[in-house]
């Protein structure tokens, strides 16, 4: 008998990695069957790299200036999607938009992690401490993350799972820590929900239509996940 085939997935990071890693770890500790495909980067040297590195995974940096433009970032990647063939790409921390041609590539096949709990806070510039500063400037009781299919606008796209925890004071370092256990303990839920069929790309034009999900997997997350906000 031979194997079952991993689905694949692709990242696209710009620092750390650290939910990438955090992928990896518990794909690896619930024994699902998912692999990452590779690993590109904005960056030459961001923390990721070493990541991909200890996990064998290929890397590569694909910038502007390696590129020469933003047309040849976009030709690169398209060719390394033509070349490792994921099933998922996967945004983790990346910093830069994604091109349209990468998108329409990937069609409903594109997910993000943000660190709020979107409509709010979201947007071009809404990143990293941008957004938990202003979640605290805002008084907001809580923040959360949120996973969301890509599009062409920036955190706009289908809402997948959002779960959310008490800023209860707290200021913006300490909401980003409560913040990233919850996208650590999340994000890799979602990409099995992806390998197991319970979560399926569609080829609808319409962005609130990009994928469907089981309502089963739904309701189980809420019971097994402190948080769970559901679409």
């Amino acid at each position: 008998m031979t194997a079952p085939t991993p689905f694949r997935y692709a990242v696209l990071a710009s620092g750390g990695g650290s939910n990438f890693g955090a992928i990896l770890r518990e794909s690896k500790a619930n024994a699902s069957s998912v692999e990452a495909a590779f690993v590109a980067s904005n960056n030459s040297q961001p923390g990721v790299r070493q990541i991909a590195a200890d996990a064998r995974v290929p890397f590569y940096h694909v910038s502007a200036k390696t590129e020469g433009s933003d047309e040849g970032v976009a030709r690169r990647l398209i060719a390394l999607l033509d070349e490792h063939r994921p099933d998922l790409l996967v945004l983790a921390g990346y910093m830069k938009k994604v091109p349209d041609a990468v998108l329409e590539r990937m069609k409903n096949r594109v997910v993000n992690i943000h660190p709020a709990l979107l409509p709010k806070h979201g947007g071009a510039g809404m990143y990293g401490h941008h957004v938990h500063e202003a979640v605290v400037r805002a008084g907001d009781a809580f923040s959360g993350m949120t996973i969301h299919m890509v599009n062409e606008h920036y955190d706009e796209g289908q809402v997948i799972l959002q779960r959310q925890v008490e800023v209860d004071g707290a200021d913006a370092q300490e909401v980003a820590r409560r913040v990233l256990r919850l996208e650590h303990d999340t994000y890799w839920q979602v990409i099995k929900a992806f390998a197991e069929g319970r979560i399926v790309p569609t080829s609808s034009n319409d962005p609130s239509q990009a994928v469907r999900i089981d309502p089963l997997w739904k309701a189980d997350m809420a019971q097994r996940n402190s948080g769970v906000i559901l679409p």
